[in-house]
């Protein structure tokens, strides 16, 4: 029932009557509620010619329309793409385009130095002209991808029809390095990693990609998943198909300098189709609950504006025995705003009595 002249103001100030937390929540990345897209449902997302000129998707086989990943292919020399006097390249516009959306402005024509940041013996000495980037779709990784949790398995062959190679692991550094700091947040360097997620001593590790969290986006260095998945010979410079058996498993090898689109950026997907390759992910999203702590004095809530609550034309007090010291119960707390507006309203498990003698507390919790 409504409560007559307990209006009780609140100092919403932090650390009074409100108190905030923040919790990260973690959950399931893929649309069908799991973590993990295995190698066999795996399956290229079907988009039109002009999308894939730019970008390919991964789907899962049971939503074949729903695309959970992008993958597209970025060359500074604009290889594996139609080029012509008058337009860049479609691979040379995509590395532009991430270098100015990841990387701060003073770093943007220099591009991404992936392979350098290494420390084994082969790593490049500059910047990495042939990038492959994963990008996350937004309602699937809510705030931000988690890290230290993810597992990219890749697998590919030398020979056609082959089963795959050994499977090439990849997970971010967080566990053991600090980030990066970027116009886009953090930043983490992906490395190899085994099956299990653990990642090998930093004497030798290689330097595959930097992972963006915040904005879902993963880019890879072409030069040293090459190096890893080098792909069958004959293949280098090859239109890359999807789920051809010829082709099925097919690694990295040197991009075509030709203007042909070569639909490189499919090689990243069919180095997902080998027998234990596989995607593990999981989303994180930021849950902010704001505590409110409504005071209930003595003085307050000790009247009722039920009708029931008085009887006759002077309002008495309907029971006799409340005279002096009124009894109530509260069944309910309405949060009100600054301009007089409802904006929550919390109901009691069960009613509180309230007289002169009592004093409450009520905590009332928002989580948005």
């Amino acid at each position: 029932m409504a409560i007559a002249g307990t209006n009780i103001s609140l100092n919403t100030s932090e650390g009074f009557d409100k108190i905030t937390e923040t919790e990260k929540i973690t959950s399931a990345y893929f649309s069908d509620g799991t973590a993990t897209l295995a190698a066999a449902s795996i399956v290229s997302t079907s988009l039109s010619a002009t999308n894939q000129n730019y970008f390919f998707g991964i789907s899962n086989s049971t939503t074949p329309t729903t695309a959970e990943f992008n993958v597209a292919f970025g060359s500074t020399n604009g290889y594996g793409a139609v080029d012509t006097s008058t337009t860049k390249s479609n691979t040379e516009a995509i590395y532009k385009q991430y270098s100015s959306l990841l990387l701060a402005p003073t770093e943007v024509t220099g591009g991404f130095h992936i392979s350098s940041q290494g420390s084994h013996a082969g790593k490049l000495t500059g910047r990495d002209e042939e990038i492959f980037v994963l990008s996350a779709r937004r309602s699937n990784m809510k705030d931000r991808i988690n890290k230290n949790s993810w597992i990219i398995g890749l697998s590919g062959s030398n020979t056609a029809n082959s089963a795959g190679a050994d499977i090439l692991y990849l997970k971010d550094d967080s566990i053991n390095e600090t980030p990066t700091a970027t116009p886009v947040g953090d930043r983490y360097n992906i490395v190899s990693c085994s099956a299990a997620g653990v990642i090998a001593g930093e004497a030798t590790v290689k330097n595959f990609g930097f992972f963006y969290p915040d904005t879902g986006t993963f880019i890879l260095s072409a030069a040293e998943l090459s190096a890893s998945i080098p792909g069958k010979g004959s293949d280098i410079g090859a239109t890359v198909t999807f789920d051809n058996d010829d082709q099925k498993g097919f690694g990295y090898p040197t991009t075509s300098n030709d203007s042909t689109n070569r639909n490189t950026g499919l090689r990243f997907i069919n180095c997902l189709q080998p027998l234990g390759a596989s995607l593990k992910f999981r989303d994180e999203e930021d849950q902010v609950s704001a505590q409110y702590f409504c005071r209930v004095r003595s003085a307050h809530a000790n009247f009722s504006n039920n009708p029931t609550f008085v009887s006759g034309s002077l309002n008495e007090l309907r029971q006799t025995t409340m005279k002096g010291n009124p009894v109530t119960f509260i069944t309910s707390v309405q949060l009100y705003n600054d301009s007089g507006d409802l904006v929550a309203v919390g109901n009691l498990s069960t009613p509180l009595k309230k007289s002169f003698t009592s004093e409450a507390t009520i905590k009332v919790k928002l989580t948005y």
